[in-house]
């Protein structure tokens, strides 16, 4: 997949890195989120289906669509649910490939921030979803939440100022809730409302907080591919020496993310 310009295509290699925090995220939002049983849901940027899992093991849907642009990240995301509640769909946030007004709630999970042009894709999750119908989305909090990247684009900076281009914390200024708050008012929904998330983010070991940064899924790996070798082992010593560590050298971190949701006229 390709989100601005970030490149996501390889579900396993995602869910090594960001991806395992998917789920606990996911399950956090739909109780806040509260929607009856029976009602039929779109997930769009559905990715390796973390969230379209989660909507099927607790809010007993009558039927769920994910929509995503990666074919690698459908597969990964049909292989995870086997549920024939359940479709996927290849397709752009921007230009959904449903008809207008089939769904009771229209969900994106940590997706939004990587469309182009998140307005356009709103208007589009407005399109298509019924009077009375929820349109809700989460995003990680990447200026200073989502802890694994804060630690590690701060690093990078400090080691190459050049870095600080592609730090998340500075090109995505819609993950934080007044943005967030006004892009959904903005979009005429009601009662818009915003929440944070917080989730336990425990790395076995140093390794297991590093490793996944070498597999070339999303802006940090990318970066790190791009290095030398002597300038790779600069920055994982650099890591190795700030990242917080328990007696049994596990690194506990904590991930942010902010939920948003309004209802459609």
């Amino acid at each position: 997949m390709e989100r601005g310009g970030d490149v996501w295509a390889v579900g396993h290699a995602y869910e090594a890195y960001v991806g395992r925090w998917s789920r606990p995220v996911a399950e956090a939002f739909l109780p806040w989120l509260d929607v009856p049983a029976g009602r039929r849901w779109l997930d769009v940027g559905c990715g390796t289906g973390a969230l379209t899992a989660a909507v099927l093991a607790m809010a007993a849907p009558g039927r769920i669509v994910g929509v995503d642009t990666s074919a690698g990240f459908l597969a990964r995301a049909r292989e995870r649910t086997g549920d024939a509640r359940a479709a996927f769909l290849r397709g752009d946030a921007r230009v959904l490939p449903v008809a207008g007004r089939r769904f009771d709630a229209v969900v994106s999970g940590l997706a939004l921030n990587f469309v182009p042009e998140p307005r356009r894709a709103l208007a589009e999750f407005v399109r298509v979803t019924e009077p009375g119908g929820a349109v809700a989305a989460y995003v990680w909090d990447y200026a200073g939440g989502m802890a694994m990247l804060r630690h590690f684009w701060d690093a990078a900076t400090e080691l190459d100022p050049a870095a600080a281009a592609l730090d998340e914390g500075r090109r995505f200024p819609m993950c934080g809730p007044e943005p967030l708050s006004r892009l959904w008012t903005d979009a005429g929904l009601g009662e818009v409302r915003v929440h944070a998330i917080d989730v336990p983010t425990l790395f076995a070991d140093f390794d297991d907080y590093w490793s996944p940064f070498l597999g070339g899924q999303g802006p940090a790996p990318g970066y790190v591919a791009t290095l030398t070798r002597e300038q790779r082992r600069d920055l994982r010593d650099l890591l190795r020496e700030r990242l917080p560590a328990n007696p049994d050298a596990s690194v506990p971190l904590t991930a942010r993310a902010w939920a948003v949701r309004g209802t459609v006229a």
